[in-house]
């Protein structure tokens, strides 16, 4: 009787812990966090020479912050797809280990200001007290120590934030083999949000082996929690400036891009929405992986993309990693599943954006493709408007 007893008891723990784990996802622990970082994956990209992709991001017209950084490690593209701002590079995840993200997919205080944003429904009125004191315009590069390393970032405070009412916040990822100084030259959001006093926030990778900075999407490309950086830095930035904790956004090209859709997958209680550019998710960090809340996707893609192929496929420009892309048509099927999207993607737009309108939680799942585009960043203009419609619950 009692080793029946036994057998029992021990059909009951297992039974317990197979139903906890079913439709989690890991994120990556990484250093200093006490998690295990997931093996494998790959990064792509870097600048193109004579074709041939070889990592390192390239800027125009030079880059140096106006707080006086200057762009370092850059290599120039020629030949070969390169992104607005001329950045280029991508870079992969698998999925193996890692720490569960917490985190569940509650309202954080504030609503929209300055139009009107969707969160599954429109916020309530703005709760956000603002700081007494109004930061400066202009960047500044600044550190924060996560875990056991000291990170490094350049806030971005545009002229038109007066710091009298709550702005939105984007975090605004490079490409692997770029940084935070060349990127803040490169980006195209700037010259789109800054009139809006959008506070924008552009973190710096870490080394990969072979392919300079990068981030960790589950396995590649670097053994750092990238995850619990964007999140300490959301926090730190919402102790200077007025944030509406509803509508914090990240966006991304490339390997940034990778980093914003992994950031949909484990942060979905923090960011409001994510707008990849030149990245899919992979074989390799989408299995059993499913964000707490639906998300609202933006995904920009170039047809002729030969660093990241639009078709997907496999890529081992990492030293030791390899991932297989889902591509960008089931980049976007694979969103609209998660979401719970209904019946079909509506016709092209008039710039060849296609959206999952029916979803739960009335967000958008949307593929923008430039048919004559390579390995480039994201239109702006086209993705912002519709990021910014939307606020967390």
């Amino acid at each position: 009787m009692k080793a029946l007893m036994k057998t029992r008891i021990k059909n009951l723990v297992f039974t317990a812990l197979l139903s906890s784990s079913i439709g989690a996802c890991s994120s990556n622990g990484g250093d200093g966090t006490g998690g295990n970082h997931g093996t494998g994956g790959a990064g792509t990209g870097g600048g193109a020479t004579g074709g041939a992709n070889t990592g390192g991001a390239s800027n125009t017209g030079g880059s140096s912050s106006s707080g006086g950084a200057t762009a370092t490690g850059g290599t120039t593209s020629s030949g070969g797809g390169s992104g607005t701002g001329g950045s280029t590079g991508g870079g992969g995840a698998t999925a193996s280990g890692g720490s569960n993200q917490g985190g569940g997919a509650g309202g954080r205080g504030g609503t929209a200001t300055g139009g009107a944003a969707q969160s599954g429904g429109a916020g309530g009125s703005d709760t956000t007290s603002c700081p007494s004191t109004v930061l400066k315009a202009g960047d500044s590069t600044k550190t924060l120590m996560v875990g056991a390393l000291n990170r490094e970032y350049i806030l971005h405070v545009p002229s038109a934030y007066s710091g009298a009412k709550a702005v939105p916040l984007v975090l605004d990822f490079h490409p692997i083999g770029g940084s935070d100084t060349a990127w803040r030259s490169g980006s195209p959001y700037p010259a789109v949000i800054d009139g809006e006093g959008v506070i924008s926030v552009f973190p710096n990778g870490q080394p990969s082996p072979n392919l300079g900075n990068a981030w960790n999407v589950e396995g590649c490309c670097t053994t750092a929690d990238d995850v619990a950086f964007a999140r300490a830095l959301v926090a730190e930035i919402e102790k200077v400036a007025c944030i509406d904790k509803k509508r914090v956004y990240a966006v991304g090209f490339s390997m940034g891009g990778g980093m914003s859709n992994y950031l949909a997958f484990h942060a979905a209680d923090l960011f409001a929405a994510v707008g990849p550019a030149s990245f899919d998710l992979t074989q390799q960090n989408e299995t059993g992986c499913k964000p707490t809340r639906p998300i609202t996707v933006i995904e920009w893609r170039g047809k002729t993309d030969n660093v990241v192929p639009y078709a997907g496929g496999h890529s081992a420009l990492v030293t030791g990693m390899a991932i297989d892309f889902l591509g960008a048509v089931g980049t976007f099927q694979k969103w609209a599943s998660l979401d719970g999207c209904t019946g079909n993607p509506s016709a092209a737009d008039a710039n060849n954006c296609q959206t999952y309108a029916q979803c739960g939680a009335s967000v958008q799942v949307t593929l923008c493709t430039n048919n004559n585009g390579g390995h480039e960043a994201a239109k702006a203009n086209v993705v912002w408007p519709m990021l910014k419609k939307y606020a967390l619950p």
